[in-house]
């Protein structure tokens, strides 16, 4: 665990402060859930809460799923990482974060398609050049869980109905396991 010399009090109702830049570098942003963990050196830890994440296996088995029926790889993301990935080098991927153009879609809770070479490409993972074929937001209990997306082999590869299509499926798919 890093130190990072900040000291904060807790008020009288129990509440500390988070300061704005860790919040910056961790992307915690109000509303965000946090689960809170305590270990036996006394320590109490915040990590952001991530409903994906407690469905790994799913994840990875839609991942799987469509990227063989839509012959492209296949990345499911939480809100802030790639949480699984089939189709492509999963070390590559791992743990990777979400592109701030990635963030801007699933926020605006929309689904995104490439159609043509030569529009403006999403990249959606950062550090790699593979752009999103089609993206689809995960949405359980009203609630923005992350997304799961295609994306290309090739430069200038479009998306094609089908993989549009599998990217909303495996989206609702996951978002329905979150609620249950």
């Amino acid at each position: 665990m890093k130190a990072t010399g900040i000291v904060r009090r807790i008020d009288d109702l129990g509440r500390v402060v988070i300061p704005k830049e860790i919040r910056r570098t961790m992307r915690i942003r109000e509303g965000d859930p946090l689960e809170i963990y305590t270990n036996s050196d006394g320590e109490v830890i915040f990590k952001k809460y991530s409903p994906i994440n407690e469905l790994s296996e799913g994840a990875v088995q839609a991942a799987e799923v469509i990227s063989k029926l839509g012959n492209a790889p296949a990345v499911v993301f939480d809100n802030d990482h790639v949480v699984a990935v089939s189709g492509a080098s999963k070390k590559e991927y791992s743990l990777r974060r979400l592109t701030p153009a990635l963030e801007e879609i699933i926020r605006q809770r929309k689904s995104y398609e490439y159609t043509r070479g030569g529009e403006e490409a999403v990249y959606p993972v950062e550090g790699l050049k593979a752009h999103a074929l089609a993206v689809a937001p995960i949405i359980s209990n009203g609630d923005v869980s992350g997304a799961v997306a295609f994306v290309a082999e090739k430069e200038n590869e479009c998306a094609t109905v089908k993989q549009a299509l599998l990217a909303k499926t495996a989206a609702l798919f996951l978002g329905k396991q979150i609620e249950e």
